[in-house]
Parts: C-alpha cells; structure tokens; sequence
C-alpha cells in the first residue's frame, strides 16, 4: 500500500494511544506502517510535524448531535459532553495538544463551528462571540487537563484547613474519590450560569 501522509497520522494516533507521545518515534512509525524510516520525510518533516497533524485530524473528526431548535444550554451542555468524550479516546494526545499546540482548534474545526454557533445563539454580540468562545474553550481545556493528568482527583480530595481527619469518619464518596462526571457537569453548568447572568446584566 503506498505511504501517504493521512497514512502515517493514522498509524501515529494508534501508537500515541497505546503508548503516549513520548514513545512516538519516527523508526517506530515507520516500523507500524512496514516503511522505510526515511521515506516518512518525503511526507512529514518531523515528530512534530506528525502530532500536529493527527491533532487537526482528530479534531475535524469530531462530532456531535446538533439540537437546533434546543435551547441554548442544552446544546452547550451536549457539545462540551461530547468534546470530554473526545479527550478520553485519545487522552495521551488531548493532553499534549491542550499543553503543546495552542493552535489545534481551528476556525472550520467542527467544535469551534458548532461553539461559536450556540454562543451566537445565546445571545452574545456578533463582535463579541469569538472572545467568549474562547474564553468559554480555556475553562474547559483547563479542567480537562487537569482530569487526564490526574490533578482535579487530587485536588478535589484535599481536605479544608480544620476538617475531620479521622479516617473512621470518612464516608464511602470520601473513599472512592470525588465523581469527575459530576466536577465536569459542574464546571459547564457554572459557565452557563455565568453567561446568563452576564446577558441579562447587559439587557438590563
């Protein structure tokens, strides 16, 4: 089968999800697409140049059900539900794009089409829609960043200065850790109402 650079982004996204980014190699690439290593080059000039791509291909993949006659929070709610279950098929990947390439959204990424469309809808200026779009994307990057690499657990289990420290005393969601479905609706219900308000305040 001859190499392509679709090829290679597609043999990358397996093995960045079966072993993370930094066992990436371009020999190991190549030795999954059964190339020479140096062939690779005639496509893609480095690693780099690899993630990158199978960054945006993942991303224009991305999909979710459009609910065009819901109100805007549900569709917002749904979109950012969505997203997080992108984060966690390829979690290796998310994480070092959320760190490494602040341009993996891109302006026709069906996300940031379909987020812009529903902030349109709520109501938000047309000049003011792309700030608050992405404004709204770094709150939600940043919490689920923080669920890949395990820091929303440990913080959410850190106890108030002065609590009870007694062991027998904890409950059973004490035990079992804080529920990150619940953190992340939280989080989105908190930027709705947020938006909301700051809406209505403008109506006023």
């Amino acid at each position: 089968m001859p190499l392509t650079e679709a090829g290679i982004y597609v043999a990358a996204l397996r093995l960045v999800d079966a072993d993370g980014v930094e066992a990436l190699t371009m020999r190991k690439l190549a030795a999954e697409l059964d190339a020479n290593p140096m062939s690779l080059y005639h496509h893609v000039p480095n690693k780099e140049a690899v993630l990158r791509g199978v960054t945006r291909m993942v991303g224009a993949e991305f999909r979710t059900v459009t609910l065009e006659n819901a109100p805007w929070q549900e569709r917002m709610r749904l979109l950012a539900t969505d997203f997080r279950a992108l984060a966690h098929r390829h979690p290796e990947l998310l994480a070092y794009s959320f760190s490494h390439q602040p341009d993996f959204i891109q302006p026709d990424d069906p996300f940031w089409t379909a987020l812009t469309a529903i902030v349109a809808a709520a109501g938000v200026p047309h000049p003011e829609v792309p700030e608050t779009a992405a404004l709204m994307v770094a709150v939600v990057i940043g919490v689920l960043a923080a669920e890949l690499n395990g820091s929303l657990q440990q913080w959410a289990s850190l106890k108030p200065p002065g609590a009870a420290a007694d062991a027998d005393e904890a409950t059973d969601a004490d035990r079992s850790g804080p529920d990150r479905d619940h953190m992340f609706r939280l989080v989105i219900d908190t930027l709705i109402t947020g938006l909301e308000g700051r809406l209505a305040a403008g109506r006023r």
